[in-house]
């Protein structure tokens, strides 16, 4: 692959310190205008009187059409696009890709007559791909609220897309579990103490009553965190050991800690590892919610999902690394960064390129905007006016960062593509039924990943 392409993966990835922190609405029809009562003529002339009407006020222009990337969020989007038309008249349309689909339902999106005016790239990969459908922004009002040019993907000097929200992710843990089994999670510092106190729950899970791990499923709702979140821990390692930010030819020198840890995911978890393959995202949400299992891999966009009334408090959770039993690992904090980086299509109307500028700047600097994206939806921005995040996971983060910890950054937006994601999927949900070996995961890993970045070249 060039390396001109390949220096777009960007040191704001890496950045340990975070910054602070949806259905079509069409315009209301406004109502007609009342005719004035007619005047009666008088015998000398008058002078008019002055209308009692202000004039209606011009039309918006433009519109908004937003192909968001979280399902998780669909409804706080559609939330937050009816507020800003009531409030400006202006149409948003909210449109949500099904999980693991965000890139084939772009491609179809951006081939119809009204195509997204807003959409998102996953990192410097994806915007080899859609480059020439983003618009510069360095002008727009947008950036000049963006905290750093690190959150910015950027060609040369103009600015393609922007990071839309810095989240974390690790293993989600029930403290008031974990404490009926007997430890806290003071005592979990690494893979060998995490290894440990889960195959203890395991075997005493008929006495317990719940497992270690809620299911690691590999349906395309839930694979996501296995084929990527989870396979960052090596990818990262691996950049670290050999002191670079990206490669066209990864080692996999850290695949038998991968190994480590999804195997302990899937031999302690509330299923045998035959049935992952037929388990959701929901199911392994539901699982911890119902209070079948003590630990769940997943990130801080799950926190509202988990914390409300008839739910979880604060108090009931905590965060904590992924240990996968590297050297050192005890100084180890949570993955914490950003894939979903904000476009504007440049194909678009100068009226709808005009309106969805205006929509993302209200987004990130009115106060409906913020407490939308930080407080419903819980997000960290990485802009000027973000609010301090109301996020359990994300607070801890922050915390483990003060407290010394090394964030793991997210180097997963340098894998080839989604291609490289679904045979890995494939490669582990056949090694979790049995149908196939750790050789064709790491097969996988490693020609695919050489494969891929080839036919990029």
């Amino acid at each position: 692959m060039k390396k001109k392409l390949l220096s777009l993966i960007l040191a704001g990835a890496m950045l340990l310190s975070l910054g602070a922190c949806s259905s079509e609405q069409a315009p209301a029809e406004k109502p007609a205008e009342t005719p004035a009562a007619p005047v009666e003529t008088p015998a000398a002339p008058a002078t008019p009187a002055a209308p009692t009407e202000t004039p209606a006020a011009p039309e918006a222009k433009g519109e908004v059409y937003y192909l968001n990337f979280k399902p998780e969020a669909d409804e706080q989007w559609k939330a937050l696009a009816k507020a800003y038309t009531d409030e400006t008249g202006v149409p948003v349309t909210i449109v949500t890709a099904a999980s693991n689909t965000y890139e084939e339902t772009l491609m179809s999106e951006m081939a119809k007559s009204n195509p997204p005016t807003m959409f998102h790239v996953n990192g410097p990969i994806g915007l080899l791909n859609w480059s020439d459908y983003c618009l510069d922004l360095s002008g727009s009002d947008l950036y000049g609220e963006l905290t750093s040019d690190g959150y910015a993907l950027k060609n040369g000097d103009e600015v393609k897309a922007m990071a839309m929200a810095i989240e974390s992710y690790g293993i989600i843990v029930n403290k008031t579990l974990l404490a009926e089994a007997g430890y806290s999670i003071e005592d979990i510092t690494n893979f060998e103490s995490l290894k440990a106190i889960a195959e203890d729950i395991t075997a005493r899970s008929s006495e317990l009553g719940f497992a270690a791990f809620s299911s690691a499923g590999m349906d395309g709702s839930s694979n996501w965190r296995f084929q990527t979140h989870l396979a960052n821990l090596p990818i990262y390692y691996e950049y670290e050991a050999d002191g670079i930010n990206s490669t066209e030819a990864i080692k996999g020198t850290y695949l038998d800690n991968y190994k480590n840890i999804f195997d302990l995911y899937i031999n302690n978890s509330t299923c045998a590892p035959a049935e992952l393959s037929a388990k959701t995202g929901d199911d392994s949400r539901n699982e911890f919610l119902n209070k079948q299992a003590v630990f769940f891999q997943n990130g801080s966009w799950e926190y509202a999902n988990l914390v409300g009334e008839g739910l979880f408090t604060d108090d009931d959770l905590a965060m904590i690394p992924i240990y996968i039993g590297v050297e050192g690992e005890e100084n180890q904090g949570i993955c914490a960064g950003t894939e979903n980086y904000w476009c504007v299509n440049s194909q678009a109307s100068e009226d709808n390129i005009k309106a969805t500028l205006d929509f993302m700047y209200w987004c990130v600097t009115s106060e409906t905007g913020l407490n939308g994206m930080c407080v419903d939806m819980g997000f960290v921005l990485p802009f000027a006016k973000g609010l301090e995040a109301t996020n359990l996971f994300m607070r801890q983060n922050d915390e483990m960062a003060k407290a010394g910890k090394t964030p793991v950054r997210w180097d997963f937006p340098t894998i080839p593509g989604q291609t490289w994601k679904d045979n890995l999927a494939t490669a582990l949900t056949a090694y979790t039924a049995g149908t196939g070996d750790w050789d064709g995961v790491v097969s996988s890993f490693v020609d695919g990943w050489a494969s891929e970045y080839a036919a990029m070249a």
